[in-house]
């Protein structure tokens, strides 16, 4: 493995954008670990990039490689300062296919051959389809040019056969502009260039996860996987509920895609994706358990699964200077004033806690100026309900300065994955009331293999159930023994479970024996 940090991070390795890929620099040698990110690091802040940003700054002694999916258009402009052992970026942009050709002709037998591997993909997936489709593509690789294979003769012939296998009684014209876009990306996929490493690393599904598949049967090295959520699941809702996907006007409000429906073709597509990821990965990992359930449903192999939680270095706040007792019982729901995180049971959860404890405080702590129209309607409602000597909008604020302020920190949240900020507030000993979303219910009541078992560090409720909070954070704040009880168990869970120390050092642990492994036959089971 590499000794220390290499030199300082250069720029672009390679670019590809659905045409030839176009060199920027010589490729450097093989990289410790190629993380594969798709939409994220560098370019975007926040959840997974802040993730991967910490777990690849506390790695110094690994190099890595950055394989970044990209729309097209994206700016490349780093929304981190990128440490020292990034090794290089090649950037991979899934633009619309270009309607030029300008590349070597194409015979006849691989549009025969490429017919049965892309419908075997479509409708199954699996490992060995997509080794299938890789090997009826290797001859030519190097020339392959999307022209050719999307708007030649050949390539019209070819869409109009998958129509009939595909999409029989559907409308051709959605078939037409679906399939390209799909044909367009996975071959967009399979052409590009990979770079060497000793490793790779996919931190979801999805075409990240499809190039994972691809690098693990060229490379014959091991892959893993770890998803924060789950790609397909939270694609196959995207797609159901899209409204620019055309459809039949007769199909109402199904939840499941019909078999003449497009958006079939788009979750299949995910599906098979998700598929060969898991068959070509030693290990399927998630950040909490109950992710594990999708996992398994889309084909992962339980024996290959495992959990690894987020973590955060809890002694930032564990010695944070309290104001308890010198002021009115406060809570506070730390997040963006967005939709997603449900403000508005929060407010009504204020209203009832108020008439039972009128002289309680709210704070809402997060950036207000996501969705202007939904911060609005919340301050409606807080005028509405008469709360405005009770509820305050602080904005961005630095959490450290406020945590010792508060006595329960609360989400109410319709979806999350595995909100920091429990964790956060748990090392300062206060506790949390949640929706049960995400991995809120294992950070405030403990995994299933707890033990000893530390007791709840506060409470969890269903969604879009204010009266359920108000009656959590009114025990909580009447009852001091209940409330230390709660506050002691999250301390000590932290420590214990959460320790972003700990944490790390289990994936340079995973990354020092995938990187001393000798080549593996691709597809075997590890």
């Amino acid at each position: 493995m590499s000794q220390g940090p290499r030199s300082p991070f250069p720029l672009t390795a390679w670019s590809w954008s659905g045409r030839r890929v176009a060199r920027k620099r010589s490729p450097a040698a093989a990289a410790d670990v190629c993380l594969i990110v798709e939409g994220t690091y560098p370019y975007v802040a926040g959840g997974v990039s802040g993730w991967v940003h910490a777990l690849i700054r506390g790695l110094p002694e690994l190099s890595f490689h950055l394989l970044a999916l990209l729309p097209p258009g994206q700016k490349l402009q780093p929304r981190y300062e990128l440490p020292g052992n990034i090794a290089g970026i090649t950037h991979l942009f899934l633009a619309p296919p270009r309607g030029d050709r300008g590349g070597r002709r194409l015979p006849l037998t691989l549009f025969d051959a490429l017919e049965l591997d892309l419908y075997q993909f479509q409708v199954g997936g699996g490992l060995e389809t997509l080794r299938s489709l890789l090997q009826t593509l290797s001859p030519y690789r190097g020339s392959l040019d999307l022209g050719e294979l999307l708007n030649s003769r050949p390539a019209w012939e070819l869409l109009l056969r998958l129509y009939d296998r595909l999409l029989p009684k559907g409308p051709f014209l959605d078939f037409f502009w679906t399939w390209r876009y799909l044909a367009g990306n996975l071959l967009t996929l399979l052409a590009c260039e990979l770079p060497q490493a000793r490793t790779y690393h996919a931190v979801s599904t999805g075409y990240a996860g499809l190039l994972l598949a691809r690098a693990h049967l060229e490379s014959q090295r091991p892959v893993i996987v770890c998803e924060h959520g789950i790609y397909t699941n939270e694609r196959r809702i995207e797609i159901t509920m899209a409204d620019w996907l055309y459809e039949d006007r007769r199909s109402g409000f199904q939840l499941q895609p019909g078999s003449n429906d497009c958006r079939k073709l788009w979750i299949d597509a995910f599906q098979s994706y998700s598929k060969a990821c898991y068959q070509a990965c030693d290990q399927i990992i998630t950040i909490y358990g109950g992710n594990q359930n999708f996992q398994k449903a889309d084909g992962a192999d339980p024996g290959r699964m495992r959990v690894i939680p987020n973590g955060i270095d809890w002694r930032h706040y564990e010695t944070l200077d309290s104001d308890k007792g010198t002021r009115p019982p406060t809570v506070a729901l730390i997040g963006r004033v967005v939709p997603i995180k449900d403000i508005k049971s929060f407010i009504q959860a204020c209203a009832m806690l108020r008439q039972s404890l009128p002289h309680a405080r709210a704070l809402i702590m997060g950036p207000a100026d996501e969705d202007a129209t939904y911060f609005a309607e919340c301050q409606g409602m807080i005028r509405h309900l008469r709360l405005g000597d009770m509820v305050t909008f602080t904005g961005r604020v630095d959490l450290r300065n406020y945590l010792g302020r508060i006595d329960v920190n609360v989400l109410t949240s319709i979806s999350e994955g595995q909100p920091l900020v429990i964790l956060e507030a748990g090392a300062a000993g206060v506790p949390t009331v949640a929706t049960d979303v995400g991995a809120c219910r294992e950070m405030i009541e403990g995994m299933p293999d707890e033990n000893p078992p530390l007791g709840p560090g506060g409470a969890v409720t269903r969604v879009a159930n204010p009266a359920e909070t108000a009656d959590q954070l009114f025990r909580l704040l009447t009852q001091p023994s209940w409330w230390q009880q709660c506050s002691q168990a999250m301390r000590q869970r932290v420590r214990i479970y959460y320790d972003q120390d700990i944490l790390t050092q289990t994936y340079r642990n995973l990354y020092t024996d995938l990187c001393q492994r000798s080549s593996i036959a691709p597809g075997v089971s590890n």
